[in-house]
């Protein structure tokens, strides 16, 4: 079994807005970066998809995974394990289910690890990441984020 350690941050100009993610993952000496940005979305949904991004990255299952995220919202969602409630109510009434659904498949072919980091406190990695981020934030022809337009689509046909 591979020991990886995963960077992540998510990036939005507005809140909604254009954003992106940024991953660093790091094996040994292999490092690999990875981001995208998108037209309209959430700083959360870019926070989580940086940690689907990354873990889908693997190439092997089973293996070892460190995350370091600036994301309360993302650790604490797993850390505390209230992803695994919602689970169980099919994220009922919880926003970027969708995104949640592709974190769970990916989270459960590997042992990971979540720690949280304070977010521009001069930890290289996570500083990298923010870069990345930001910088595919501001790239041109962003693409659609669908699974927030499908959702703030059906909350608006709900009223």
């Amino acid at each position: 079994m591979s020991k990886i350690t995963i960077y992540t941050d998510g990036a939005a100009r507005g809140n909604p807005g254009p954003g992106g993610y940024g991953t660093v993952l790091l094996a040994g000496k292999h490092r690999k970066e990875i981001a995208e940005g998108f037209k309209y979305t959430t700083n959360n949904r870019m926070e989580l998809l940086a940690v689907i991004i990354g873990l889908e990255a693997l190439k092997n299952e089973g293996s070892d995974v460190t995350v370091y995220s600036d994301s309360k919202y993302v650790v604490d969602a797993v850390e505390k394990r209230w992803v695994f409630a919602w689970q169980k109510k099919a994220f009922k009434g919880k926003k970027n289910s969708d995104l949640w659904r592709r974190f769970l498949k990916v989270y459960a072919v590997h042992n990971v690890k979540f720690i949280w980091v304070k977010g521009h406190s001069n930890i290289p990695e996570n500083e990298r990441c923010d870069e990345l981020a930001v910088e595919a934030s501001y790239q041109e022809n962003l693409p659609d984020d669908i699974g927030y337009l499908e959702s703030i689509s059906s909350k608006n046909n709900l009223l």
